[in-house]
């Protein structure tokens, strides 16, 4: 246990007066480290911090975490180094790696449901611009201004869109990203509306619209219950208060009264 103390006390006093630099080592090593790093992982941080978060430095983070995690466990089991706990200490270190990208995932889908109210007043957006511009052009257009949790997919159609990528693809690629209900069905209008000449493009934009104002009553309606599930709960804990608050004065009067 000593010789541990004494390596951790030693690390941070070396890291302290600079004459070693996890900062730098990992700087120095990260497109080998960027072999580890998921390919949603981008979107995620966006997602979950905006369009203002760094991606680069939340993943340095994580492998400076888990390459300390690393080396401490290493020096914990130094005394009783076998080859399950060199195992062990691959999966501790390997489990601190994803804890981050773990929770960045998880936060993604509990904000789906938000993402499904949004998704219907985005398209309509969508719709309005459709009237005077081309889809690939409206799409850039809406980037700055849609929901900050659509604006990375949708820089990523736009830029996949603009490399000349004619196919449907992108926007299935924006649908997997959202994938919440009406999203795919949704796209694939919005691909076939760009694909369609003048006079195709109003009819199918009048069916576009139709599908927007159907799925913008239904995000309304879900809005409704949700307000009222919320009213109901309140409800529902004021009147168990009160009646645990009751049932506790009855029970101290009863009390009282047998003369405990």
């Amino acid at each position: 246990m000593e010789i541990v103390i004494i390596g951790i006390i030693a690390l941070f006093v070396l890291e302290y007066n600079k004459r070693i630099s996890t900062n730098r080592f990992i700087k120095d090593n990260l497109t080998h480290f960027r072999v580890l790093k998921e390919k949603d992982y981008d979107f995620y941080v966006k997602a979950r911090y905006g369009e203002t978060a760094d991606p680069e430095i939340l993943f340095s983070s994580r492998v400076r975490l888990s390459l300390i995690t690393l080396v401490v466990m290493f020096l914990l089991l130094l005394g009783n180094l076998t080859f399950i706990n060199l195992i062990l200490i691959v999966v501790v270190a390997y489990f601190v790696f994803k804890s981050q990208y773990n929770s960045l995932k998880s936060y993604y889908k509990k904000h789906l449901h938000q993402i499904n109210l949004q998704l219907p007043f985005f398209l309509k957006m969508m719709e309005i611009l459709a009237q005077h511009y081309t889809i690939p052009v409206a799409i850039s257009r809406t980037v700055d201004t849609a929901p900050e949790i659509f604006r990375p997919g949708l820089r990523e159609m736009i830029e996949k869109i603009n490399a000349g990528d004619s196919s449907v693809d992108p926007y299935m690629e924006f649908a997997r990203q959202y994938p919440v209900s009406d999203s795919v069905r949704m796209m694939r209008l919005l691909y076939r509306l760009g694909l369609g000449g003048q006079e195709d493009k109003h009819e199918q934009l009048i069916m576009f619209s139709r599908n927007v104002s159907a799925l913008q009553n239904k995000a309304r309606e879900q809005r409704y219950r949700d307000r009222l599930n919320k009213m109901e709960n309140k409800t529902m804990l004021m009147l168990g208060v009160t009646g645990g608050g009751v049932m506790v004065l009855l029970l101290l009067s009863v009390v009282s009264m047998m003369g405990f």
